[in-house]
């Protein structure tokens, strides 16, 4: 480790040295008060659609109401270390109960809502959770068998769903709150003694992850860990407005959970929380974001709404002054990367191009207070964030996994690179193998799997670095570009080695093109699934005469968007070599979702699922 990395790692340290979340959370009550903390939809009408209106939650009342939850599970038995699951969508009962798990000594664990029945029976088992805290009848099914077969869990906390006849360990909410708090009158002494037990070396959560192949693994994730995310993060964003956050991801997932979660209850914010995703243009029209975190599949989207009004302008004056408008932004953000200049002349032009235009265009979307956009997950393609470039936002990639509490690298306003997922963060190292898998260590390493010794060996190596299953390039300049993941290289009969998300990505800038599987393991050539987009494949079929209320298989068959897909397909090989370019294709009548299994809650594609779904058409296009 380097002197300079030594140093800066060592200021951190001594900034969170003995720290907890809890005492982290006190200090933001003390410093926030009772301005708004959380706000939700729940109670709000939105059978129609979005609807304006909030259930919001003050900074003060976020603890009193967790201290009760914690309360409540002391009463119940649970000892320090136990664990508390949860399945809810993003709402302030999430957060309170998460909360109440930390404050009570337990390691609280988000489980993803869209976990089968037998998927959540395994996690159960293998976490073995005291208490259950579930928000609706479809969780309560989901968890029916892991109820049925577990022996750990005595509690089981019902928000919204009702309580079942003749089980005994269910509860109401409301019922379990109160409870905790009448317990606390009494007992505020013992709360307070068990909560000043956590240390920051004590698991803060375990999250299971999504599970792209096999079943998940528990990561360990240790409160100084995440403190250490939140403050690296912080200093590398480098944001000068109050923090107004969206929160609409799974909180299983570790973005959100920092995001969402974490930074706001050691750093203060307004965080809104959606609990459909579908729901999310219309809370940033509402919310309008200083910060702003979206997986690329979100980003895409937002592109894809975007350039199809834009493409149905007819009049060429306009449609001469918008393009003008976005190649100076383009050219603007692209002068803003490291090592770049913006001259005064390119000042003046982007100003005057941004109070025209861009600034109006990025209101439109919700964004135009937005400072710090971000993405990660999956590759980011660059023509995305070129595009937004155009419209002056710079989205700066970020790079990491659960395994490393969220990021190791990031770009922020004084490490920008495009098409790069930034530097390493303040005090982390990272480093390629020999083979090119991207390697990292630092205090934000997890201590490894749940109960699984192996897997954990396997994770990191006796030097501490985590072995990150990615194969990435650094340059120059530190900047890390993410190629792919290890085991999804595709290497074809001929022995070349081919990334398939590079290839997927520029499929998928087609505005018809939803998500797109490229596939060619020990093949002589490489070929591709495709699905359309459920949205804009509708406003496109429109357009060439195909009757609205049409289902999308039959708007796949027709020889219009077949064209089209054909012209996807094109455009991308003009960009690829001979060897990854794509030479047969089919364009599924379907549509992939994480309820049909063909991709994680996190948008990212189950390759093996998809693999072992439509084996018949791979093959057929091999015939």
């Amino acid at each position: 480790m380097s002197s300079d990395i030594e140093a800066v790692r060592a200021e951190i340290e001594e900034s969170i040295a003995g720290l907890t979340l809890p005492i982290a959370l006190a200090r933001t009550v003390e410093a926030e008060g009772d301005a708004p903390a959380y706000s939700d939809k729940v109670g709000i009408d939105l059978s129609g659609g979005y609807a304006p209106g909030w259930r919001t939650i003050g900074w003060r009342e976020v603890r009193e109401r967790a201290l009760d939850v914690a309360g409540a599970l002391l009463a119940a038995g649970v000892d320090k270390g136990d664990r508390v699951a949860l399945m809810a969508s993003n709402r302030i009962e999430h957060v309170v109960a998460d909360l109440g798990a930390v404050h009570a000594g337990a390691v609280s664990m988000s489980v993803y809502n869209t976990l089968s029945p037998e998927q959540v029976a395994y996690v159960a088992s293998h976490s073995e959770p005291t208490v259950v805290v579930l928000e609706n009848a479809d969780h309560l099914a989901r968890w029916e068998r892991a109820l049925t077969e577990s022996t750990s869990i005595r509690v089981v906390v019902l928000v919204d769903a009702a309580v079942p006849e003749g089980d005994e360990r269910c509860v109401t909410w409301d019922a379990f709150v109160a409870d905790g708090a009448a317990w606390r009158t009494e007992h505020a002494a013992e709360l307070q003694a068990r909560t000043a037990e956590v240390t920051p070396e004590d698991p803060l959560t375990i999250l299971y992850t999504s599970g792209t192949t096999g079943n998940p693994k528990g990561v360990v994730l240790t409160h100084h860990a995440v403190l250490y995310e939140c403050i690296c993060s912080l200093k590398v964003a480098n944001n000068t407005q109050h923090n107004e956050f969206i929160s609409y991801l799974p909180f299983a997932h570790i973005a959100e959970r920092t995001l969402g979660m974490y930074i706001p209850q050691i750093h203060g914010g307004h965080i809104h929380l959606i609990a459909d995703p579908a729901l999310l243009l219309g809370a940033l029209g509402e919310v309008h974001p200083t910060r702003f975190f979206g997986v690329p599949r979100v980003w895409e989207k937002i592109k894809t709404g975007v350039s199809a009004k834009l493409a149905a302008e007819t009049d060429p004056e306009k449609k001469a002054q918008v393009e003008g408008a976005l190649a100076i932004g383009l050219e603007y953000v692209e002068a803003q990367q490291l090592g770049h200049t913006v001259s005064p002349e390119l000042e003046a032009r982007f100003k005057a191009a941004d109070e025209g235009l861009l600034a109006f265009l990025r209101a439109l979307l919700g964004l135009d207070r937005c400072e710090w956009a971000a993405s990660a997950a999956a590759p980011m393609p660059l023509e995305v964030a070129r595009f937004f470039a155009g419209l002056g936002m710079r989205i700066y990639d970020v790079y990491g996994m659960t395994e490393t509490c969220a990021a190791v690298t990031a770009g922020g306003p004084e490490q920008f690179r495009l098409g790069t997922v930034g530097r390493a963060l303040p005090g982390i190292e990272v480093t390629l193998a020999p083979d090119g898998e991207i390697l990292a260590r630092g205090p934000v390493a997890s201590k490894g799997y749940y109960k699984q010794e192996d897997a954990t060996a396997e994770l990191i190596d006796a030097d501490g670095w985590v072995h990150t299953g990615d194969i990435g390039e650094i340059d120059a300049d530190g900047f890390l570009k993410v190629v792919d993941r290890k085991k999804e290289m595709i290497i074809t009969s001929s022995g070349k080695n081919i990334a398939p998300s590079n290839i997927e990505n520029y499929l998928k800038e087609s505005p018809i093109v939803g998500h797109a599987l490229v596939f060619g393991e020990s093949r002589p050539y490489v070929v591709a699934v495709l699905t359309l987009d459920p949205e804009i494949a509708p406003l496109v079929a429109a357009q060439v005469g195909i009757a609205p209320g049409t289902d999308l298989a039959e708007i796949a068959a027709h020889p219009a968007i077949q064209a089209m897909a054909q012209q996807a397909v094109d455009a991308a090989n003009e960009r690829l070599s001979r060897p990854e370019q794509v030479k047969a294709w089919e364009l599924l009548p379907v549509e992939w979702t994480a309820e049909s299994e063909e991709l994680t809650p996190t948008l990212k594609l189950k390759r093996r699922v998809v693999h072992a779904k439509y084996a018949d058409v791979l093959e057929r296009l091999y015939a």
